[in-house]
C-alpha cells in the first residue's frame, strides 16, 4: 500500500492495495471493447472509401483530409466534455448506449450523401455520437480494475481500435467493391444498433471509486478539472505526448490505404486485407504487450512505464520511413512489421495513467479533456496536414507525393517521445516530494508522542 501511495501522490488519492478486479469485469470489458470496435470501424471505414468518394464527388486530397479529420474531430472532441461531465454524475451505461445509437445511425445515413457538404454533415453527426463512448467507458473500467491492473485493461479495450480498423478496412472494402461505397457505410452502421440492445440488458455499472480510499465528492466544473490537470506537470506532459502520438497515428492511418492503392496499385479489398494483417493484427498484439509491460514496470514505479513509451518511436520510425519509400511491396511490408507492432503502443498505458492520476470524481472529464486535445489536434489536423503536404509536394514528386509526405510526417513521433520522458521525470519528482512529506509527518508524530 505504501508503494502505491507514493506512486499516486500526484493524483491526490490513494488506491487500495492487493485488490483483484471486480466480478463481471471480463464481460463488461468485452462489451465496451465491442462498442469501441464499432466506433473505430465507423470512423476508419471512410479512409478505404476515399478513392471512390474522390472520384464521385471530384474532391481534392485536402477535402478528403477534411472529411476524415477536422469535420469529425471538432464535434467529437468538443461534445465529449459536456457528455463526460454527465458521465461523472449520471448513468455511464445509458450515455454509452445513447451514443452508440447516434453514431451508428449517422454512419448509415452517410451512405445517402448527395455531395461533399451532406457527407460532411453526416460525419459531424458520427463525431457527436461517438463523443460519449470513450470517457464513460474509461471511467467504468477504472472502477472495475485496481491501478496496477489498468494498463492491460485499457490496452484490451483499445483492441477495439485494431478490430474496428480490420472490420472497416476489410469488410468495408469487400462491400464497396461489390455494392459501392454507400452500401459499405450502411453495412457498418446497422450492427451498432443491435449492440445497443445487448448492452441495455447485459452491461453492469460498478460503484464509483471502488479502489480508491477517498470520500467521493460531487464532480467539480470542467474548468476546475482542467485547472487541476494543468497544475500537475506529469499530467501536462502525459497529455502532450498523447496528442503528438495521436497526431502521427491518425495522420498515417487515414492515408495508408490510399498510399497502398496509389503507390502499389492494390485493389480496395487487397488493401483492406493488408492493413488488417499488418496494422490490425500486429497492432492488437503490440497494444497488449505494451499494456502488460507497462503494468509490470508500474510495480517499480509508473515513471518506468512512461520511459518505455518514450523509447518506442526511436525503434519504429526508421522502419516506417524506409517502408514508405520502398519501391517493392514485399520489401515495404517486411519493413512495416515493426511499425505495425508498435502502432498502438501508447493507447492503453496513457489511458490508464489518466485514470490513475485523476481523482475519482474527475475521471470521465479528465479522459474527455485528453481526448479533446488528441482529437482536435491529432485526428482533426493529422489527416488534413498529410493531405496538404501531399498537395504541396505534388509539383515536385508527382504521384509519389503522398509517400514522401507520410515519410516526413512520421518524424513528429520524436516530439512525443520527449514529453513521455518528461512525464516520467515529473513522476519521479512527485514521488520524492511525497516521501519527504511522509518522513516529515512521521517526525512530527513522533515529537507529539
Amino acid at each position: 500500500m505504501n508503494n502505491q501511495r507514493g506512486n499516486l501522490a500526484a493524483s491526490g488519492h490513494y488506491a487500495l492495495s492487493g485488490s483483484e478486479p471486480l466480478a463481471g469485469h471480463r464481460s463488461t470489458l468485452a462489451l465496451l471493447m465491442l462498442a469501441y470496435t464499432l466506433s473505430i470501424c465507423d470512423r476508419m471505414i471512410l479512409s478505404i472509401l476515399f478513392p471512390d468518394i474522390k472520384a464521385e464527388f471530384g474532391l481534392s486530397d485536402a477535402q478528403l483530409g477534411l472529411l476524415g479529420g477536422i469535420s469529425f474531430a471538432l464535434f467529437y472532441a468538443t461534445m465529449g466534455l459536456p457528455i463526460a461531465r454527465l458521465s461523472d454524475q449520471y448513468s455511464r451505461k445509458r450515455i454509452i448506449i445513447a451514443s452508440l445509437i447516434i453514431f451508428s445511425l449517422m454512419t448509415a445515413l452517410g451512405g445517402m450523401a448527395t455531395g461533399f457538404i451532406t457527407l460532411l454533415v453526416f460525419r459531424i453527426g458520427v463525431g457527436i455520437g461517438e463523443a460519449g463512448v470513450n470517457p464513460a467507458s474509461h471511467s467504468i473500467i477504472a472502477d472495475y480494475f485496481p491501478p496496477q491492473r489498468r494498463g492491460l485493461a485499457m490496452a484490451t479495450l483499445m483492441l477495439g481500435g485494431s478490430f474496428g480498423m480490420m472490420l472497416g478496412f476489410v469488410g468495408g472494402a469487400l462491400v464497396a467493391e461489390t455494392y459501392g461505397w454507400r452500401a459499405a457505410l450502411v453495412s457498418v452502421g446497422v450492427p451498432g444498433l443491435l449492440l445497443a440492445l445487448v448492452m441495455a440488458k447485459w452491461l453492469k455499472e460498478p460503484r464509483r471509486g471502488a479502489f480508491e480510499a477517498q470520500t467521493l465528492a460531487p464532480p467539480p466544473s470542467i474548468l476546475t478539472t482542467a485547472a487541476s490537470m494543468w497544475a500537475n506537470p506529469a499530467m501536462r506532459h502525459l497529455i502532450a505526448g498523447s496528442v503528438v502520438a495521436g497526431l502521427m497515428s491518425y495522420g498515417l492511418t487515414q492515408w495508408l490505404p490510399t498510399f497502398f492503392i496509389r503507390e502499389h496499385d492494390l485493389s480496395q479489398s487487397q488493401t483492406g486485407m493488408l492493413m488488417a494483417g499488418v496494422f490490425g493484427i500486429l497492432g492488437a498484439i503490440g497494444a497488449l504487450v505494451a499494456g502488460k509491460l507497462f503494468d509490470r514496470l508500474a510495480i517499480r514505479g509508473f515513471q518506468y512505464g512512461m520511459w518505455m513509451l518514450a523509447a518506442v518511436p526511436f525503434f519504429s520510425i526508421p522502419f516506417f520511413i524506409m517502408g514508405l519509400l520502398a519501391e517493392n511491396l514485399t520489401t515495404a511490408m517486411l519493413l512495416f512489421i515493426i511499425p505495425g507492432f508498435a502502432g498502438n503502443y501508447a493507447l492503453g498505458p496513457t489511458l490508464a495513467m489518466i485514470q490513475t492520476l485523476s481523482p475519482v470524481n474527475m475521471r470521465a472529464v479528465s479522459a474527455a479533456i485528453k481526448m479533446l486535445f488528441i482529437n482536435l489536434i491529432g485526428m482533426g489536423l493529422g489527416p488534413l496536414l498529410v493531405g496538404l503536404l501531399s498537395d504541396f509536394l505534388n509539383p515536385r514528386y508527382g504521384e509519389n507525393s503522398l509517400s514522401v509526405a507520410l515519410a516526413y510526417f512520421t518524424l513528429v513521433g520524436v516530439w512525443g517521445s520527449l514529453h513521455f520522458w518528461l512525464c516520467g521525470r515529473a513522476l519521479v519528482k512527485q514521488k520524492r516530494l511525497q516521501d519527504t512529506l511522509a518522513a516529515a509527518n512521521s517526525s512530527l508524530t513522533a515529537l507529539d508522542r
